[in-house]
C-alpha cells in the first residue's frame, strides 16, 4: 500500500453507506467490517481506505502510528480502483 485514507462516520449507518458509495464508483480488491460498520476497510491494492466509528478512530489513532508519513492531497494519488 502507497496510500491511507482515513475518514470518519457519524454512525454505523453512515459509516456502512459512505464505505458503500464508495465502492459503488470504485471496486475494491477486498473489503472487511462492512456488516457492523465501526471501522470499514476497502483495500485498492496502492490505496487503503479506513472509515471508522468516531470512538474507533479514536481509539486506534490510525495518524499518530502514521504520523511521520507526510499528508498528500487526493489530487496527487490519482485515480482509485
Amino acid at each position: 500500500t502507497d496510500y491511507f485514507v482515513i475518514a470518519s462516520g457519524t454512525s454505523d449507518a453512515h459509516v456502512r453507506g459512505m464505505a458503500e458509495h464508495l465502492m459503488e464508483r470504485h471496486h475494491p480488491h477486498h473489503v472487511e467490517g462492512l456488516p457492523a460498520g465501526r471501522w470499514v476497510l476497502l483495500d485498492y491494492v496502492d490505496v487503503v481506505v479506513h472509515v471508522f466509528h468516531p470512538e474507533l478512530r479514536e481509539f486506534y489513532q490510525l495518524e499518530r502510528l502514521w504520523g511521520d508519513a507526510p499528508p498528500v492531497s487526493w489530487g496527487e494519488v490519482g485515480s482509485v480502483g
